[in-house]
């Protein structure tokens, strides 16, 4: 592809989500560059978001579709068949983004063009308190943070959809997301990959990601992540390395801990103050703010033994077990 007819689309799947899409369409008026074409997809919502996306048309290029509910995957799939632009930019409806933003993607993919390309998360300063924590414990060193799509350090660089594009190249020859509907993200970035397409890390290029609201939603959420990962095995055996297992050996660790210390001896729990106590300053530091490094260690705890009891118990069912692809807790598949 030539670098410079590069035309682009912003396409989100949508579900039960019209204030979140108002703030994003919001954000997206507030762009340096707006040589782009927004395309809304609803994915059988009862709470739908037609009337926010009408008072966006005056100062954007928006399309609305609603369709039957079929999860984002397919829901992005539907929007890129109907996109004009060459290549497209996949968000999830709860993202924010800066004003720089498509201005970053497009100068950079015009400068050094790859065939798919993913950007990192942050939190906004108007974010909640607990927004904040739940952010922390999903970008962190000390949880998970290195191996979801924001860093290039522990794994090779595999986009994630909140945050994403590809190339209509990429489209045709992967035909889009699969039905996955948890962990379909990793299995196009696989396939991207096993394509031969080039795919690379705009750290520029980040969003404000709102996450989960409360904390329960958000337990089901990652609970669901720890499942996706042995669906994602299922597929691409090679796509399980051994830091994937980190959250549920953290999981085990400490319930041995915890048993030891009430069984043997009470200095059993100590490595487990001493993490606390790591989790709670590096969070305080980054955050300036101490309830939020309080509330980011509940967070951090949530977030690795969600992820690690879904990661056991998927693996006890589909590879020792030897049942089908594991379904989810619940229902909601948008993150």
């Amino acid at each position: 592809m030539n670098n410079r007819d590069l035309t682009f689309s912003i396409i989100v799947p949508v579900y039960n989500r019209p204030a979140e899409t108002e703030e994003l369409l919001e954000s997206l008026t507030r762009q340096t560059g707006k040589d782009f074409e927004i395309i809304i997809v609803e994915d059988g919502s009862g709470l739908k978001s037609d009337e926010v996306v009408n008072r966006y048309k005056d100062e954007l290029n928006i399309k609305y579709f609603f369709k039957p509910n079929s999860g984002p995957g397919l829901s992005r799939n539907y929007g890129f068949e109907r996109a004009e632009g060459n290549y497209c930019i996949f968000l999830d409806s709860d993202c924010v983004l800066p004003p720089h933003y498509f201005e970053t993607v497009q100068s950079i993919l015009k400068d050094n063009y790859v065939d798919a390309f993913g950007g990192p998360d942050r939190a906004h300063k108007n974010f909640t308190k607990l927004q904040k924590a739940i952010d922390y414990s999903m970008t962190s060193f000390f949880t998970t943070g290195g191996i979801r799509g924001g860093s290039e350090k522990l794994d090779k660089f595999y986009p994630r959809s909140f945050n994403m594009g590809y190339s209509r190249e990429v489209f045709e020859k992967t035909k889009g997301f699969s039905k996955m509907r948890f962990g379909e993200d990793i299995d196009m970035s696989i396939r991207i990959l096993k394509n031969g397409f080039k795919t690379a890390l705009i750290k520029e290029a980040y969003v404000y990601h709102k996450r989960r609201t409360n904390l329960r939603q958000f337990f089901k959420q990652v609970y669901n992540s720890g499942i996706a990962r042995i669906n994602l095995y299922k597929r691409h055996p090679r796509s399980l390395k051994l830091v994937h297992f980190a959250p549920a050996f953290f999981t085990i660790g400490i319930i041995i801990l915890l048993v030891l210390s009430v069984t043997v001896s009470i200095y059993f729990v100590v490595p487990v103050i001493l993490h606390i106590i790591l989790l709670f300053f590096d969070a305080t530091l980054k955050n300036k703010n101490l309830i939020i490094g309080l509330l980011s260690v509940v967070t951090s705890y949530i977030q690795l033994f969600s992820y690690g009891v879904g990661f056991i118990v998927a693996a006890w069912k589909q590879v020792i077990m030897r049942k089908g692809e594991f379904s989810a807790f619940n229902k909601d598949f948008y993150k």
